[in-house]
Order: structure tokens, then C-alpha cells, then sequence
């Protein structure tokens, strides 16, 4: 579907994590890097990025949580990615559109995981 590409990390608050776990790694294609248990922190890795799990109840809640996080992708059918994504149940938010990000402005799409975040898959 696509190459993950670029991101450094971004800790997330979950509700559940094996549900969240599942969600990156089958339908982003992250995988797990390293469990630190004593913190109950999940390190997944995407291309040469992390992104952390964390439960919810662990500090603030989630409700001061992130807008959103960009993850750069390499794929050459942003709107293929978008259709096979909502094919497996994932809620895909609008259109492809052409937005501003750190390697300049082009096409992306939103999408939201298990827990309500908006990750924006953009090609680099």
C-alpha cells in the first residue's frame, strides 16, 4: 500500500493498548520495537520513527491530547491508500488535498485511529 518514510516520535494516551497496538501495526504497517513494562510504554516503530503507547490513565488524560501527527509516507496512489484503508474499516476523514508540511506542500489524507486521533498520511 505504501513505504513509511519519516516521522522522529510521538507519545500517544490510549485507552487500550493491545486494541491500539493492533491498529498501527496490522493497518499502518508499524512494528513493535520494544515493550517497557515498567512504564507501561509500547515503542512502535514506523520506517525510522517511533511512536509510543502509553494508557490513558498514566499522567494527564488523553483529553489534552494531540491534534494530529503527519507521517511521511512513499506511495504512488494516495487515493488507492485512502480506498484500501476505508475497504478495512478504517475512518478516513475527506478527501485527498494538497496541504503544507515539512517537506514542502502536497497531496495528504486524514485518518483516525482506534482512539479518535487524526493522523495525516502525507507522501514526501
Amino acid at each position: 500500500m505504501f513505504k513509511p518514510l519519516g516521522l522522529d516520535h510521538v507519545v500517544l494516551r490510549v485507552s487500550d493498548q493491545a486494541r491500539s497496538q493492533r491498529f498501527y501495526v496490522e493497518m499502518l504497517g508499524c512494528t513493535v520495537d520494544h515493550v517497557n513494562e515498567r512504564l507501561s510504554l509500547i515503542h512502535l516503530r514506523f520506517g525510522g520513527h517511533m511512536i509510543d503507547l502509553v494508557p490513558a490513565s498514566v499522567g494527564t488524560p488523553t483529553s489534552g491530547g494531540v491534534d494530529h501527527v503527519c507521517l511521511s509516507i512513499d506511495c504512488n496512489d494516495l487515493a488507492g491508500v485512502a480506498r484500501e484503508l476505508k475497504a478495512r474499516g478504517v475512518t478516513v476523514e475527506g478527501e485527498v488535498a494538497d496541504r503544507r508540511g515539512a517537506y514542502g506542500r502536497g497531496p495528504s489524507i486524514y485518518i483516525r485511529d482506534p482512539d479518535g486521533y487524526k493522523i495525516e498520511l502525507k507522501p514526501r
